[in-house]
């Protein structure tokens, strides 16, 4: 089974060729196929938007307010709010784990919250996508996911949903990029992004 809220994309006139979609993806595995969606949507970009998987998210210390301070900031929190700052959308692809989002994305939200109201992400367009074993394709994980980037500032493309239940017989045999639905379902989510981070900018 699977649960998807699409509108139609909005037409990416307008949106610059610079718009930039960063991807951090929840589950740390190199097989993943979560791994493979942020994949997928790389290789299927609509022209004018580049997908960049950050890399580096589960070397990240749990976050921690007597290290966030200047000077003793982890450098892989570093990176990741640079990356963020630098961005023009965000794009979580999550799995689910004991029905909830995995916590080396949950600390990512942590770092890029803060400072409180003035984190990377505040009012970045961000979206939340993924695959998981169940029927419901990770839906509980996603709702979460979505919540906590909402306290944490980013703006939630609300009607952007696409979670793919039964990931481990659905892609037994084939990588998320073979598959004609998959494809189209992940290339209409970053459109819909693209579409929003264009609005929001004008």
């Amino acid at each position: 089974m699977q649960y998807l809220c699409l509108k139609p994309a909005r037409s990416l006139i307008g949106v610059s060729l610079s718009t930039k979609v960063l991807t951090l993806v929840g589950s740390l595995r190199a097989g993943s196929v979560n791994r493979q969606l942020a994949e997928t949507a790389v290789l299927n970009a609509p022209e004018g938007v580049e997908i960049v998987i950050h890399e580096g998210i589960g070397t990240i210390p749990f976050y921690n307010e007597d290290i966030d301070v200047e000077g003793s900031i982890p450098e892989a929190a570093a990176a990741l709010r640079k990356a963020a700052a630098s961005s023009d959308a965000l794009l979580l692809v999550c799995p689910e784990y004991n029905g909830t989002m995995p916590a080396v994305l949950k600390n990512a939200i942590d770092w890029l919250s803060r400072p409180f109201g003035a984190g990377a992400i505040a009012g970045t367009p961000a979206a939340v996508i993924g695959s998981a074993f169940g029927q419901f394709g990770g839906v509980w994980a996603h709702d979460d996911a979505r919540k906590s980037l909402g306290i944490a500032g980013a703006h939630l493309v609300e009607d952007v949903r696409l979670s793919i239940g039964g990931s481990v017989t659905r892609f037994a045999e084939i990588h998320p990029k073979d598959d004609a639905e998959v494809v189209e379902q992940v290339r209409t989510v970053v459109s819909s992004l693209a579409g929003a981070s264009a609005s929001t900018a004008a």
